[in-house]
């Protein structure tokens, strides 16, 4: 049987704020993502099985995703930890998802994010392939391995 590619897509609404950077997205300031996830591999080839003829099952998938990616940043704000701790703090006493990562919240750094949260709970008979994450209707960028 060939390899397969699937592809499920997701969005969310999440804000951030580009630390130090030399323009307008320094300011916090949101987007509703789009997020295409595909992977790879054979279908399943046993009569005996419920998932016979699938990659992986969309709801399986749409279930990892939700629990791992849109669960953590769906109307979040995500910031850099290297902002000031104490806005930090005043945030996360005035509102309930304040997400701190160790990097600057670019799409590009949040996908390289997304793929290993993904990764890390697929089946072995799957491969993540890309990850899409669509800022805007104009500007998006992609995770491949």
């Amino acid at each position: 049987m060939s390899i397969i590619k699937i592809t499920k897509q997701f969005s969310f609404e999440m804000a951030h704020a580009l630390r130090n950077y030399d323009g307008l997205c320094r300011n916090i300031h949101g987007h509703s993502y789009k997020m295409d996830i595909t992977l790879a591999g054979r279908p399943l080839n046993d009569d005996n099985s419920p998932k016979n003829g699938m990659v992986m099952d969309f709801g399986d998938l749409k279930k990892l995703v939700n629990e791992e990616v849109i669960s953590l940043l769906d109307h979040a704000l995500v910031l850099n930890a290297k902002n000031d701790p104490r806005l930090i703090d005043v945030l996360k006493q005035n509102f309930d998802k304040i997400v701190v990562v160790e990097f600057q919240p670019t799409t590009e750094n949040l996908l390289d994010f997304i793929a290993g949260k993904i990764k890390q709970r697929l089946p072995e008979t799957v491969k993540l392939c890309r990850v899409r994450l669509r800022e805007t209707d104009t500007s998006y960028a992609d995770w491949e391995e």
